[in-house]
């Protein structure tokens, strides 16, 4: 299977940089931003701590709060002789620790880690949360063809993941590996295309969680975001505007990765993997082939999908609740009925399974592999694969295939520095280095 480029869905960027703004605006008070003048207090000097010098407009610029909220800010650490003033470049003043806020910042920094952007409330995450939810879009057939643009997928097969989309239950696919099964599964999110806020961080009552994750939140430039200095225009830089994420996780799950995290190194509190696809897709790849028991995995969703709410802890002290607003998706190369039993299974919704293909479809694949990888497409080629190496070895059809052996019969031109084309010896070579026996 091979994709191609694909265009957002979203709106247009002065209608939902106007949009986002209306949702998040910026706060111009320090009572608007919910945050208390001590938090601020401790989140300048830890940055000061890490930096040395700056500028009003830099720490402006790095915690996401407007000049004017920062001007008190620093008028307090100055009262309390935490900082110092210099002279600094443009005619702006610039502020650094003094030895007494050097010693406050140490302190600061040890009982909580973060520095970076100021956090966001719970309460006011929550609301942004169920105003941008997922669940309220609708996916139509066009959306969903849009979404699987240069994708072999049967009408079938892609109707039904449609179907299970707009049911807002999670959805279990399951079949052979090789299937498609995971590429089909980071396919979806394109069906959900379109900007959302994500904060940086997290205020949950004293302790700040980190959020934002670049590995899977990609941020979005839009014409209208103006800088922190400027008041009333833009939503509120504490967020970033992302596409909606697709969150994948595989072998390497464990129930730790379901829970906040806590960074030893750093003393940073770290957001689990469902909250950072809040808003978004999470994908549960390889269920079963974890260290911890599949039944676990699945019991830990039981509330989040009947509830649409997540219980967490900081610690085992502080508990919160946060909306779960993700469309939970489970993929495994197992049989369904030896993970869990049928009154779990019941709770999953749809149950999508992926099957071998017909001979036409592998033949479309193999000329999308062919263009993929400029390769002249040879129909007599393609029949002699399905007809010989296939239909005389009883292997069956798989999407993986014409990737996997095309790129390995490619990979042999290369080492031979040779310009000839694809053809039956070479392809057989690939075939018998590709399978554990020759077929």
């Amino acid at each position: 299977m091979t994709g191609v480029a694909f265009a957002p869905l979203g709106a247009p960027e002065g209608a939902a940089a106007g949009r986002l703004a209306a949702l998040a605006p910026r706060p111009t008070t320090l009572a608007a931003t919910g945050l208390s003048a001590e938090l601020l207090g401790d989140l300048v000097s830890k940055l000061l701590l890490r930096t040395g010098v700056l500028s009003l407009g830099a720490l402006a610029e790095r915690l996401g709060i407007a000049g004017s909220i920062l001007v008190d800010i620093m008028a307090l650490l100055r009262r309390e002789a935490r900082i110092e003033v210099r002279p600094g470049g443009e005619q702006e003043l610039a502020y650094v620790l003094s030895g007494r806020g050097r010693q406050l910042a140490l302190d600061a920094l040890h009982r909580d880690g973060y520095v970076g952007p100021a956090p966001v409330r719970l309460e006011e995450y929550a609301r942004v949360v169920t105003a941008q939810t997922v669940h309220r879009r609708c996916v139509t057939r066009a959306t969903m063809q849009r979404a699987f643009t240069g994708l072999v997928l049967s009408d079938d097969l892609r109707d039904r993941l449609g179907a299970a989309l707009n049911s807002g239950r999670a959805m279990f696919l399951h079949g052979a590996p090789g299937t498609g099964k995971t590429y089909v599964a980071n396919r979806l999110g394109r069906a959900f295309s379109g900007e959302i806020l994500v904060p940086h961080a997290l205020l949950v009552n004293d302790a700040i969680v980190r959020l934002l994750d670049p590995a899977v939140h990609e941020d979005l430039e839009l014409l209208g975001t103006t800088s922190p200095l400027v008041l009333n225009a833009g939503f509120d830089p504490r967020y970033v505007c992302c596409e909606r994420p697709v969150v994948h996780a595989g072998a390497e799950l464990d129930l730790s990765m379901l829970e906040v995290g806590r960074r030893e190194a750093t003393r940073e509190l770290l957001a689990p993997l469902q909250l950072k696809a809040n808003n978004g897709l999470l994908i549960i790849d390889d269920l079963g082939r974890q260290r911890v028991a599949p039944e676990q995995i699945l019991n830990r969703w039981i509330v989040p999908m009947e509830e649409r709410i997540d219980h967490f802890s900081i610690d085992g002290n502080t508990h919160f609740t946060v909306p779960f607003d993700v469309v939970l998706v489970f993929s495994t190369n197992l049989e369904p009925q030896t993970l869990a039993d049928d009154a779990l299974l019941r709770r999953l919704g749809y149950k999508i399974g992926f099957k071998p293909i017909a001979p036409d479809a592998y033949r479309r694949i193999w000329e999308h592999t062919c263009r993929s990888l400029q390769l002249t497409f040879e129909r007599e080629l393609v029949d002699f694969a399905i007809e010989e190496l296939y239909g005389k070895r009883g292997a069956e059809l798989l999407p993986c295939h014409p990737r996997d052996l095309l790129n390995m019969a490619v990979d042999r031109l290369r080492y031979e520095e040779s310009d000839a084309l694809v053809n039956r010896e070479l392809l057989t070579w690939a075939w018998d280095n590709y399978f554990l026996q020759s077929r």
